[in-house]
Order: structure tokens, then C-alpha cells, then sequence
């Protein structure tokens, strides 16, 4: 080895996790953060950490010369990008290059032809990689790709040639749809890359999305470490991936990885790196290529399980100069792995970004898991929602569902609304256990997801836990425990709770150890409860579960019998006699998130409809339209940062207009 000293250009988990293998290699590791991370738990683990600018990416983990700044005041002689933000960035590398500092990825020139997928297909096509049939020259106009498309046949891929994460991408079914498509892709193509070139694709049918890790050092070796099928994604983004694919059989991997070894030595690769294939389900020995990512990917993970290989160990040690501790004959893979992606999201709600403080946390220890999350952190929206990796790994393709299954019922970010109960409905579909995948099954299946509100026992034990909070320590004093001690009949407490659509009152009566629970008019149930800290432990029914709880805004959190959930205390509904603005409507905002627009002037009337505000979180807008005619009351300005369900502006209905006379 030759470095001492190694700058991580990123943040949360990648961060953290590329942080462990330096120190377990003996290398200083310099972790860089903005203000919005000054706590952030890859600012704590690392030997030094340099705060870098504000909290927006494009004014601290993108910028660049701050970067270089921080590198060259800690003496890293290394800068490892991680993934996303600078990873692919050729006039990143070539400032570090420049500045006499080593890049922790492939040469520019590599990351320069890959990043152009025109470019791409050109370079693989000359070295035997065989590529979806289609149309990928510069500079083709749109009625370029009208008349080649009947060529290419329907269905196509319109596809820009810069960028990914799905933007510009466009699935056009006759010639009809496409002259549309293709004025759409340029707009959005543009807006997020800064350039609207597009090519077109033939659409394979019933498609797998399956990629292949590499590892090339610079003295010519370059090896495969096996494939991973990554299908299950949403929207073009990753959820679910593992290692091996059930597709492929051995003559078909074997193919498959000679050529993606092709794939890198086509533009003389060094690093890790990853090349992605297009394969049909219903042709599985036929496969095209894709594209190629000139970093490390979020589901490597899953190959270092079944090979044994530290990928982040062998990207610093190739930098370094080292050749490759492997040859392609002693790469193995052994048994099978599967990640999990926990977002902050709601699948409830259209999968819109969450937020909040990390109130508490619980993580599995029976598994591999990748995460940046602490307790007291807190989830904004100026970064990607992505929170942890779990991972799990057994000896069989089932025994490693069941695992990655047993793990996410012990995983738990209290305060903050993940996928992870999505992520369990969707490892028990049919056909996921089966391993009939394609990359549109996870959105077919999203409509039939719903999120269960509150049981019985988890309503009870938000009360329980209300109520211990109230009581006093030592309980002697009659006056003053909530017991509902009367001369005659015992009053209960109650608690008006809500979850989901569910709300109901809760009555508890007695003490904790000997109490009775009544949910609205039902049956009086038996009840005893523990609070220790941040522990409850309910026995309900004659049901003992224990939970991790915490409390937040008027939340009460619980994470007990697999699963985690949110109750919240409401008041009491007003009850007036002449409810004059029963039709007054309040807009909340679905996320955290920053406005960043207003449509209307606060007191102005408007009709249903009309956008009142537009909150922007982790690069989604989402607009609120005032849902009644009416007069609008501005609660925020453009700029404000706004929580989950904070009030955004009233509508007060206008009740001038006359009716007509009948």
C-alpha cells in the first residue's frame, strides 16, 4: 500500500461503509460534510472529517474545488468518491489528477466514453459486445429517429444519450406516439443534464435487468465476479437486488461475463465497475448491453457476500498499483444474497419522500447491514431518501429471502416513514419467490400495496404509553396518579388516537399492572404495562409483545411484532351548532420539504383547483390546489422549510354565491 490517507467525497452509508474497509486496511480515512451533516454518523466514524459548505449538494458534496481544498489540508494522497454526487464526474478526476492526487476510479477517459451512451455503444460494438438493435449516432434530429424507427420496430426505447436514473426515457408503442415522445424527452433530457441528445432503442419485451461486476487492474487483468439481478426497481431506481440471478445458468453466465470483461477493456478500464445488461425473460441466453457505471454500486454488497472480495479493499489497492489478488479461475460464488433498499418514503402515499428526526433506531445483527443512520439524525430533503442497506445471505436462493424477510421485521427508523413494509409485501409476492422477475413487475404491484393502520394491540399500546408517562414515581398519592380512582365507579382515561384511517378512543382503567382496556363501546380487555426507558412491554389480551417506542410532535412511534407504526393523538372534533366553514378546506404538506412557489397572493380568491403552493423535496415537486372555491389564507412563504403534515394555507369557502332559484 501506498496511501496513508484517504478522503471520502460523499456521505451517509457508502460513506460509512467505505470508511470500515479503510480502517480495517490501516488507512486514515478524511471524512468531508456539509452543515446540514455536522452530526452525520460518517462525520463521527471517520479519523478527521472537513465541513465543506451548506447544506444544498451543489454548494458542499458537489463542489469541487472544496473538495480539492479539503484534500490537500489533510494530506489525503486519495480521494474515494463512493457513489452518485462526483463518482462519475471526468472533470473531478481530472482536477484530482491534476493536483497530484489519486482518483479512486477509472482513468477520465473511461468515465468520458461511458457517460455518453452513444459513445458507449460504439466502443463495446467494436470488442463483440452485442447492443440492442437501434439507432445511437451524434447529433440525430428528431425526424432522424422517426424514419429509423420503423427499422429499429416498434416498441422503442426513446432514451437520452447523458444521464440516467430513468429522466428523458420514453416507451413508444407505434409510430404515432413518437414525434410527442420525442419533444418530451428533449425537454426533460435537457433540464436535468444539460443536454437533449437522444437515440433510440428497440423495447425488449419481458425485460431482466442484469449487471455484472468487474475488477480491472493496470496491468492488463480484468476478471468478473459473477452477475446480479437487479429487476425489482420503480421508476428505472433499484429496491430489491441479488446475487446470483436465478435466470442465468452457467453457460449464459459464463458468456455474459467474458462479456463484460470485453465491455472494460474496451476503453482500458481500471477499478471496479459495473456493466449492464438488458436480458429478455423470455430468451434468457440472449443479452444485450446496456450501459456501464464507472464506480461502485449501491448492490455491490450482494457480490462481496458471494465471492468474498471487499471491492472497496481492491479499488485501493488497484489505485495503488497493485495487480489483482484474484484470477478469473479463483472467483467462486457461494450460496446467495439479497438487498434491501430502506428509503425514506411513503408508500401509502405515492411513495413521496419522508423526513424527520431519528427519534430511535433499530438495526438486525443477525445480518449485514450498510447505514448511515445514528439516533438523533435528522432526514431533510436536500439529499437522496436512501437510509440503509440490508442484506442477507444463506446458502440457498430461499433460505436468503427468508432471512432478508426476518431481518426487515427487526429493522426500525422511529420518527422517520420508510418502505419497509412495502419491502416485506413485495418479498412475499408470488412471483418474487419464484424469481419470475421483469422491471415493470415491482410498479404493477405497487396499486395493491396498503399500508396497514394501528391494530387493536398497537392502539392500546400508544394509550399505554401515554398514560405511564403521566404517572408519577412513587404512585401514592391518590390525587395524583391517572387511575380514575373515584369514591363510587372508577372514571378511565381516555385517549383519542388515530392511525391511518383508523380513529378511535381508547379507555384504560386501573393501574399499569392491573389495568383493563376498552377501544370505543367494546369489550373490557385485560391490560399490564412496562415502561422502562424506551422500552414498553404490553401485555394485552393476554398477548405479550415488547416494543421500542418514542414520541415526537404528537406522535407516539412503536416498533414491536415485525412491523412499526405511528399513532397520533388528536383532540377532540369541535362541536358547534352553526358550523359555519364546514366546507373551509386545509392544505398540509405531503413532505418535508422547502416551498418554492406560491400561485396565489395571501387573501386572494380563487377558484377550485388553482395551485396554491408547490413544496420541493429531494428533487420532486409537488403541487397543492386549493380543492374549493374560495378566498386563501397563506400560512408560509417561498422559501419556508416545512414538515410532513404542516399546514400550508387555508381555503375559507366562499359562501356568498346564491343559489339558483328553483
Amino acid at each position: 500500500m501506498t496511501f496513508d490517507t484517504v478522503l471520502v467525497a460523499n456521505r451517509g452509508e457508502i460513506a460509512v461503509r467505505v470508511i470500515r474497509t479503510l480502517r480495517q486496511m490501516g488507512v486514515r480515512s478524511v471524512a468531508v460534510f456539509s452543515t446540514a451533516d455536522a452530526g452525520a454518523r460518517h462525520v463521527a466514524e471517520a479519523d478527521v472529517a472537513v465541513h465543506i459548505g451548506p447544506a444544498a449538494a451543489r454548494e458542499s458534496y458537489l463542489n469541487i474545488d472544496a473538495v480539492l481544498s479539503a484534500a490537500r489540508r489533510t494530506g489525503a494522497q486519495a480521494v474515494h468518491p463512493g457513489y452518485g454526487f462526483l463518482s462519475e464526474n471526468a472533470q473531478f478526476a481530472a482536477a484530482l489528477e491534476a493536483a497530484g492526487i489519486t482518483f479512486i476510479g477509472p482513468p477520465v477517459g473511461a468515465i468520458e466514453t461511458m457517460g455518453d451512451k452513444i459513445a458507449a455503444k460504439a466502443a463495446v460494438s467494436a470488442f463483440g459486445v452485442p447492443v440492442v438493435p437501434g439507432i445511437s449516432r451524434p447529433g440525430l434530429t428528431d425526424d432522424d429517429l422517426i424514419a429509423g424507427a420503423a427499422e429499429v420496430g416498434f416498441p422503442v426505447l426513446v432514451k437520452p444519450s447523458a444521464g440516467g436514473g430513468g429522466k428523458g426515457m420514453r416507451v413508444v408503442h407505434d409510430a404515432a406516439e413518437l414525434p410527442a415522445a420525442l419533444v418530451s424527452a428533449r425537454r426533460e433530457a435537457g433540464a436535468a443534464f444539460g443536454d437533449d441528445t437522444l437515440f433510440l432503442e428497440r423495447f425488449v419485451l419481458n425485460p431482466r435487468h442484469i449487471e455484472v461486476q468487474v475488477l480491472a487492474d493496470a496491468h492488463g487483468n480484468v476478471v468478473h465476479l459473477g452477475e446480479r439481478e437487479c429487476s425489482l426497481q420503480r421508476r428505472h431506481q433499484k429496491v430489491i437486488e441479488e446475487a446470483p440471478s436465478p435466470l442465468l445458468d452457467a453457460a449464459t453466465r459464463a458468456r455474459i461475463g467474458a462479456a463484460a470483461c470485453d465491455t472494460a477493456r474496451s476503453v482500458d478500464y481500471t477499478g471496479a465497475g459495473t456493466v449492464e445488461f438488458i436480458v429478455s425473460a423470455d430468451r434468457p441466453d440472449e443479452f444485450f448491453f446496456m450501459e456501464m457505471n464507472t464506480r461502485l454500486q449501491v448492490e455491490h454488497p450482494v457480490t462481496e457476500m458471494v465471492t468474498g472480495i471487499d471491492l472497496v479493499e481492491q479499488q485501493v489497492r488497484i489505485a495503488a498499483g497493485e495487480k489483482l489478488c484474484v484470477a478469473q479461475d479463483d472467483v467462486t460464488l457461494t450460496g446467495h444474497a439479497v438487498e434491501a433498499r430502506v428509503y425514506a418514503e411513503d408508500p401509502a402515499r405515492g411513495f413521496l419522500p419522508t423526513g424527520g428526526p431519528v427519534l430511535d433506531l433499530a438495526e438486525p445483527a443477525d445480518v449485514r447491514v450498510d447505514s448511515g443512520l445514528a439516533r438523533g439524525s435528522v432526514i431533510g430533503s436536500d439529499y437522496d431518501p436512501m437510509l440503509s442497506k440490508v442484506i442477507a445471505y444463506a446458502d440457498d436462493r430461499a433460505g436468503a429471502l427468508r432471512a432478508l424477510d426476518r431481518a426487515l421485521a427487526g429493522t426500525a427508523v422511529l420518527g422517520v416513514t420508510t418502505n419497509v413494509e412495502f419491502l416485506r409485501f413485495l418479498l412475499a409476492d408470488p412471483d418474487v419467490v419464484a424469481g419470475r422477475l421483469d422491471t415493470g413487475l415491482l410498479d404493477r404491484r405497487s396499486p395493491d400495496f396498503e399500508s396497514a393502520p394501528a391494530t387493536d394491540a398497537e392502539l392500546v399500546a400508544a394509550a399505554a404509553y401515554k398514560w405511564l408517562s403521566a404517572w408519577p414515581v412513587p404512585a401514592s398519592d391518590l390525587w395524583a396518579t391517572p387511575s380514575g380512582w373515584r369514591m363510587g365507579r372508577h372514571a378511565p382515561t381516555t385517549y383519542r388516537l388515530r392511525s391511518g384511517e383508523r380513529t378511535d378512543h381508547v379507555h384504560l382503567s386501573g393501574t399499569p399492572q392491573h389495568a383493563t382496556a376498552v377501544i370505543e363501546d367494546g369489550e373490557s380487555r385485560s391490560l399490564s404495562a412496562v415502561l422502562t426507558g424506551n422500552r414498553l412491554s404490553v401485555v394485552y389480551d393476554e398477548v405479550q409483545v415488547d416494543y421500542l417506542v418514542a414520541a415526537d410532535d404528537g406522535r407516539i412511534w412503536l416498533a414491536g411484532g415485525g412491523r412499526t407504526v405511528a399513532v397520533e393523538e388528536v383532540r377532540e372534533a369541535p362541536v358547534r351548532p352553526d358550523d359555519a366553514h364546514s366546507g373551509d378546506a386545509e392544505l398540509t404538506s405531503p413532505m418535508p420539504g422547502s416551498v418554492v412557489a406560491l400561485g396565489v397572493a395571501d387573501g386572494q380568491r380563487v377558484a377550485a383547483g388553482t395551485v396554491v403552493v408547490t413544496v420541493e423535496a429531494m428533487k420532486m415537486e409537488h403541487a397543492l390546489a386549493a380543492p374549493v372555491d374560495g378566498v386563501v389564507e397563506l400560512l408560509v412563504a417561498e422559501g419556508d422549510q416545512v414538515k410532513v403534515g404542516q399546514p400550508l394555507a387555508k381555503v375559507i369557502a366562499d359562501l356568498t354565491v346564491e343559489k339558483e332559484e328553483s
